[in-house]
């Protein structure tokens, strides 16, 4: 953290689930100044709200996290506004950043920006070798264009913008609001509603075949600080923790964990969403020494000890 300490850092998206995870560890950890603007305070969206933040607090390293996401049900809603908001947040803070003289932009893209059928493991350097999975395409289009602009400013201006590809988050404070929610958190929902109100039964998306790795966001939130303070180069990082579960499997294992013993109904008219999804993680650990720690059946208790908690307030 001696780079941190002393550094002014602007966190967007610092309000949510993977940023207040972040934020609390750059504070842990004793980070010089944090600024965190709260999306009702400043939309970036709009430019003129960017250079002003600029302008007042002079940040010396941004850290993008802010998006616009949701799973498969908000992306097929919602393609073009995920595609807009997503990229106009991302090229606008990095184009001011590079006019404002910014030390350094760590920007988070997003696993939905591989190929549809990408070989597995999901290696960065095939990145570029066909579309993404349909459903998230607008989403991770809008992501990969952030790469672009950072390959493309640091050949002309020299700026050190470094791109990250974390795959799934899960873990305390998740989305778990049904009309946008991701996989883990909008299963932890059925279950538990199912248990308390007695149905033998939760209906599922797909048929259960796609599988999905997912990484613990307090490991996401070590390892974008760690490439921050470590990385400084061209090219695109995979964060993940290089397993890999079918979505059927998923099910089960979140259904044992919530003690939800009915019956799992495949609603197969529904899409599957991308066939598999694993990382290849190896570039992360040699440029910046960064491996998952957290175990997965753990994460999901963890995940599921909190939901429970906010309800019981």
């Amino acid at each position: 953290m001696d780079y941190l300490k002393n550094k002014r850092v602007l966190v967007t998206g610092g309000a949510g689930f993977l940023g207040s995870h972040l934020i609390a560890r750059l504070q842990s950890c004793g980070c010089g100044q944090l600024i965190a603007p709260a999306m009702e305070e400043c939309d970036l969206t709009r430019e003129e709200n960017i250079r002003r933040l600029y302008e007042k607090h002079r940040p010396q390293t941004v850290i993008h996290l802010a998006a616009v996401v949701g799973g498969i049900g908000a992306n097929r809603e919602n393609p073009g506004r995920f595609f807009y908001d997503n990229i106009i947040m991302g090229v606008q803070l990095i184009e001011q950043a590079r006019r404002f003289g910014v030390e350094k932009f760590t920007a988070l893209g997003t696993i939905c920006a591989y190929p549809k059928f990408t070989p597995v493991p999901f290696q960065e350097e095939n990145l570029w070798n066909g579309y993404p999975e349909e459903t998230n395409a607008p989403y991770g289009l809008a992501k990969k264009m952030l790469l672009v602009q950072a390959q493309a400013y640091r050949q002309q201006y020299g700026m050190n913008v470094i791109y990250l590809l974390p795959v799934n988050l899960y873990g305390p404070r998740d989305n778990f609001h049904p009309g946008s929610s991701h996989v883990i958190p909008a299963l932890i929902k059925k279950c538990l509603e199912a248990k308390e109100k007695g149905e033998k039964e939760i209906i599922v998306w797909g048929d259960g075949s796609p599988t999905r790795e997912f990484l613990y966001v307090e490991d996401a939130a070590r390892g974008i600080i760690l490439a921050t303070e470590k990385y400084d180069g061209p090219e695109p990082v995979n964060l993940g923790s290089g397993r890999e579960i079918s979505i059927k499997d998923l099910v089960g294992v979140i259904a044992r964990l919530t003690g939800f013993g009915g019956q799992i109904v495949w609603d197969k008219e529904k899409p599957n969403g991308q066939p598999r999804r694993c990382l290849d993680t190896s570039r992360a650990k040699k440029y910046f020494g960064f491996t998952a720690e957290m175990d997965f059946e753990t994460g999901l208790k963890n995940t599921i000890d909190w939901y429970l908690g906010q309800n019981l307030k």
